[in-house]
């Protein structure tokens, strides 16, 4: 299984906003921060502002805060919204061409090990990403300690 930038962007993007909890913070900061194409995160904001992960405030006091708890937000739930496209192979999809689908084991087993994946992943919130690790996060991501949830 290989994740997406969109998707990594996605989780830093998330992530970050809950290290620096309530003070607000911009697209600029956060590209800044991980050295990533402010135009790209542009479009990684607006999906997590649209899907509700976050609120994004215009204006001369705008920024992004996250819309809910860090402890409401499943990782499991972030990758499914945010790949585009979670076939593994040609006969995930519909336009399948591949001649030994009907005889083929490799569809369902695949199948099993994507499930897996992603029950792994919904175990998981973003505040389990910052379980005792808030002030380090902080510090790597040059946030002000006075700033840390």
């Amino acid at each position: 299984m290989h994740l997406t930038r969109f998707t990594d962007y996605s989780v830093r993007v998330l992530l970050y906003l809950a290290t620096k909890g309530e003070e607000r913070s911009t697209i600029s900061e956060i590209a800044k921060t991980f050295d990533i194409s402010r135009n790209h995160l542009m479009k990684v904001v607006q999906e997590l502002n649209q899907k509700g992960y976050l609120k994004a405030m215009r204006g001369k006091h705008g920024g992004l805060l996250l819309n809910r708890p860090p402890s409401s937000i499943n990782l499991g739930a972030v990758v499914r919204d945010t790949e585009q496209e979670m076939a593994l192979v040609e006969c995930f999809r519909e336009d399948n061409a591949c001649v030994i689908t009907p005889h083929c084991r490799l569809q369902p087993i695949l199948a099993e090990a994507l499930n897996a994946f992603l029950g792994v992943l919904d175990k998981y919130t973003l505040a389990d990403m910052l379980d005792g690790r808030s002030t380090e996060l902080a510090r790597l991501l040059r946030i002000p300690a006075a700033n840390v949830s």
